[in-house]
């Protein structure tokens, strides 16, 4: 009996030693099934782009646009007397002379874009470059349907267009919410790039809230998804196929690096076509920029980052509100703005005759202005000029009634006007141009040359290392910070 015992002690012993150091392997089935485990996840995202795909991809249409384009006669090119022979002469006079009763010849200039279907009515969303002058735009969808599109509305300032087709049964996509939108989320672009229909490319969110200078207001929405040329026009879409974007413009020579217009930008664009033809904007009714420390130490401020308002325009609802000339603005509804362009798409986004809270800064102190938005009225004006009086890099002469008009300004209107900037002088690093108007030196207002000279011979004798000007350029006020020293 003890024997039995021992042996089957034993023989357990060395299946437990035998278990340790040569465990059984899985069966080939199991191993399967492991991996199909691991790669359940990647399954899964994958059948998601799919999804993705054939809810989107319906909805997105190619644009083909058309538009006539004269072209202008070959003219012999005058020369120099000291230059010329006998054989310009006959040149000159054969070709200059035959292309006066040659009438223009008329081509017709195409184009290829995206647009994106928002609704059963057939309405489409596109940029504005992609349809702009254009005689003729035809859309095709996914199944092979064509139509030809009218223009709806279009907003230059945004980029954005609003097209419609009439027709049934028509696909639409479901639009998101861009301002939830984080960066590192999964982003989709779906287009016509090079003319290759309903590409889909995938990458994420790189970034948000991008300015890149190609349209007056920006917002915009970075992403790593390839955007060729003929993706404009065309949705960048969620995971969840949302559209959270309209492609707009890419960088040129760049790779990954592409932009869109936040869909909650565009969706008031679209509102206010389809309800009133154009687009209505608010306004505060002032002219502002970038807080900068330059900037910030000569107005005796610790704050670093905010808005100055340059200028407060007569009857504007920020001049009804109180609100001054060297304000700085740090939050509008309890949200901060560090920078003009955050401040501008704030306002824009809220409707005509709302309130809006502002807090600023004014000699030091915290306050809170109250605001009633109004209606954004429109105009714009460009000069340039000649002079004689110079400072720091910059030529100016005194401010005409003629060079006011052609400034866009009041024919009462004071100052002295840039007339030449040289290069790499103080004047052209502070960013000064020609066509700027003076207004004010060191907060010495300036209504004529005796002024400016009188204020330059002032700060020459202070020996200050840097003076406040403020100027007017395109109908704009500006406060820019000059170093008298290096």
């Amino acid at each position: 009996m003890k024997k039995a015992l021992y042996l089957i002690g034993l023989l357990f012993l060395v299946g437990l030693i035998t278990s340790i150091f040569n465990p059984i392997k899985p069966r080939n089935v199991d191993g399967k099934a492991k991996i199909e485990a691991a790669s359940s996840p990647l399954l899964s995202l994958e059948d998601a782009f799919i999804d993705v795909a054939e809810k989107v991809k319906p909805a997105v249409v190619n644009l083909s646009t058309e538009r006539k384009v004269s072209m202008k006669q070959f003219r012999f090119p005058d020369l120099p007397n000291e230059l010329r022979t006998p054989f310009d002469d006959f040149f000159n006079q054969f070709f200059n002379n035959n292309n006066n009763n040659m009438p223009e010849r008329e081509f017709k200039q195409e184009s290829l874009g995206s647009g994106v279907i928002i609704d059963e009515k057939g309405h489409i969303l596109t940029n504005y470059h992609v349809i702009k002058d254009s005689d003729k735009i035809k859309v095709t969808l996914l199944d092979g349907r064509k139509f030809e599109a009218k223009v709806i509305g279009s907003d230059p300032k945004t980029d954005l267009a609003l097209i419609k087709i009439e027709a049934k049964d028509l696909p639409f996509v479901e639009l998101g919410d861009s301002d939830k939108v984080r960066v590192g989320q999964w982003a989709i672009a779906i287009g016509n790039p090079f003319g290759l229909n309903h590409t889909l490319t995938v990458g994420v969110i790189s970034a948000k809230g991008r300015s890149i200078n190609v349209t007056e207001y920006e917002d915009f929405l970075q992403t790593d998804a390839s955007i060729n040329p003929g993706n404009s026009g065309g949705p960048l879409v969620n995971i969840r196929g949302e559209v959270i974007g309209i492609n707009t413009a890419i960088v040129a020579g760049g790779e990954g690096i592409g932009f869109a217009v936040p869909i909650n930008m565009a969706r008031k664009i679209i509102g206010d076509i389809i309800a009133h033809g154009k687009v209505i904007r608010a306004w505060l009714g002032v002219y502002i920029q970038d807080l900068t420390p330059e900037l910030a130490e000569t107005f005796n401020v610790k704050i670093t980052e905010g808005v100055l308002v340059s200028e407060v325009l007569k009857g504007s609802p920020a001049e009804k509100a109180g609100v001054r000339r060297g304000d700085i603005i740090i939050a509008i509804d309890g949200k901060e703005v560090k920078k003009s362009k955050e401040l501008q798409n704030e306002v824009i986004n809220k409707g005509v005759e709302n309130k809006v809270v502002l807090v600023i800064f004014r000699d030091g102190e915290k306050k809170e202005i109250t605001v009633v938005l109004e209606e954004m009225p429109e105009g714009k004006a460009e000069i340039s000029t000649e002079g004689k009086d110079s400072f720091l890099g910059m030529q100016v002469q005194e401010l005409t009634p003629d060079l006011a008009t052609g400034l866009g300004l009041d024919s009462n209107e004071k100052g002295v006007v840039i007339t030449e900037i040289t290069p790499e002088t103080p004047s052209e690093e502070a960013g000064l141009q020609r066509g700027d108007l003076i207004k004010e030196i060191g907060k010495n207002r300036i209504d004529s040359i005796s002024d400016f000279r009188a204020s330059v011979s002032k700060i020459k004798k202070q020996r200050k290392e840097r003076v406040l000007l403020l100027i007017t350029r395109d109908r704009h006020t500006y406060y820019v910070t000059l170093q008298t020293k290096k």
